[in-house]
């Protein structure tokens, strides 16, 4: 008589049973990851202080800190998987090509046209702007790596509206504080599939994650109140390229962004099991209110974040799939509520200026899906032509041995090994 496996009430398979790279909500949530940055942003940008969820989790975390962590769990998931399949040239390229354009277009948006404009409301011509100290020029060669090297102002703009009293942050476009700190999972992961550690010996991912969680533990267990951010606020490390980083903020989103690497290689053992959803979600809102977010809060919330991913009803499948203004939501955001603020629309209330901030980097994200970043996913299968000779005269490589990955169809690349359908892979745009 066979065995009958004796499984939790809510349980719905494991997670490579369940998820479809083509029939998931991983769109939807990142619009609504993205969406709720620039919420959070009403408060500090319009009036000053943070939003809510900072008072109410004990200064532990706001929305849009929030929003980071879930948006690494998703990258950490989706991004794993694509390390462990394609080449590192190949991984390098289709990152490379998902961050950086869109990005170097929201810096010339803001350089040359939102800030120019804000300038010229503030002093009646552009004199002194375009060769400022701080300009703009200045601006983006410290900014187009991520480093903000050069400081967050351009040309004084933001510093004079601070002055006036109608701007609280000091910064152009303060969201793109945690692209560095992605760019660095992307290495990370680049050099863990590189080596075959993904691929021959996938412990290690978890095995970091608990090394990760134990010092966050211990920083929490020390902490003076269990109810603050753990760790020393102030230490920090230079990073060639990506410049000064915080070695808490370093620790907690590496941390996160594995979190979602584990689930994505250990997919098969994976429960997805609504009970367990509902139990994340509890612990998820206790730690918030009384305090081990980092701890316990994080692990539940990436759990809550991927059966949502897998269990959402099908129309939530079709929103984001084949046009992902996600991005472009988080990278311009920021500076058109900065721009709102400065031209005194925080006088209206939270709600008008909620509504006006969305419309404005909502048109700015479809434009920049459109003009920038699609056009240039669609060369995430270009390859040098000294690169094809040097193949083409070779023996024929073994699968996946070439780095040009040519079955990928998803706009993002591949996130999924074996012989299934693949996934599109997402960026982990940040607040």
């Amino acid at each position: 008589m066979s065995r009958t496996r004796r499984v939790l009430p809510g349980h719905r398979g494991t997670l490579s049973e369940v998820y479809s790279p083509r029939a998931n909500s991983f769109g939807v949530l990142r619009l609504l990851l993205a969406s709720s940055v620039v919420l959070s942003h009403v408060w500090p940008l319009g009036w000053g202080p943070l939003d809510p969820l900072w008072r109410y989790s004990g200064q532990q975390t706001d929305v849009g800190k929030m929003a980071v962590v879930g948006f690494f769990v998703l990258s950490g998931f989706m991004i794993t998987g694509s390390g462990a399949r394609i080449t590192a040239g190949r991984f390098a390229w289709h990152r490379a090509l998902r961050i950086l354009p869109g990005l170097w277009g929201s810096l010339l948006v803001s350089a040359l046209i939102i800030i120019p404009a804000l300038y010229y409301w503030l002093h009646g011509s552009l004199n002194g702007y375009w060769n400022h100290p701080q300009g703009p020029l200045g601006y983006l060669s410290g900014t187009w790596t991520t480093a903000i090297s050069n400081g967050w102002d351009i040309s004084g703009v933001i510093a004079e509206g601070k002055a006036r009293g109608t701007n609280f942050d000091g910064g152009v476009n303060g969201a793109l504080w945690s692209l560095k700190y992605e760019i660095l999972c992307y290495v990370m992961i680049g050099m863990l599939g590189a080596s075959g550690i993904l691929q021959r010996a996938r412990k290690f991912v978890p095995m970091v994650v608990a090394a990760l969680g134990l010092i966050i533990l211990n920083d929490w267990i020390n902490s003076p109140t269990w109810r603050r951010i753990p760790g020393d606020l102030a230490s920090a490390v230079e990073i060639p390229a990506l410049g000064s980083m915080s070695v808490r903020s370093v620790i907690v989103l590496v941390f996160a962004f594995l979190i979602g690497g584990t689930f994505q290689l250990y997919r098969e053992r994976l429960p997805v099991n609504d009970l367990l959803a509902l139990g994340s979600a509890a612990v998820l809102a206790a730690s918030l209110a009384f305090g081990g977010f980092f701890v316990f809060g994080y692990p539940a919330f990436a759990y809550l974040l991927i059966w949502l991913a897998v269990r959402l009803p099908k129309p939530f499948q079709k929103i984001g799939r084949k046009r992902d203004f996600s991005y472009g939501i988080y990278i311009y955001g920021f500076t058109v509520e900065q721009a709102l603020a400065m031209l005194g629309y925080a006088k209206y209330g939270k709600p008008v200026f909620l509504l006006l901030a969305l419309a404005g980097t909502v048109a700015l994200a479809v434009l920049s899906w459109y003009l920038i970043e699609s056009p240039a996913m669609k060369l995430k299968n270009w390859t040098p032509g000294f690169v094809r000779k040097r193949l083409g005269a070779g023996a024929a490589p073994a699968a996946g041995g070439t780095g040009t990955d040519p079955a990928a169809t998803g706009r993002h690349g591949t996130a999924q090994p074996g012989p299934e359908p693949r996934p599109q892979e997402t960026s982990g745009v940040s607040a």
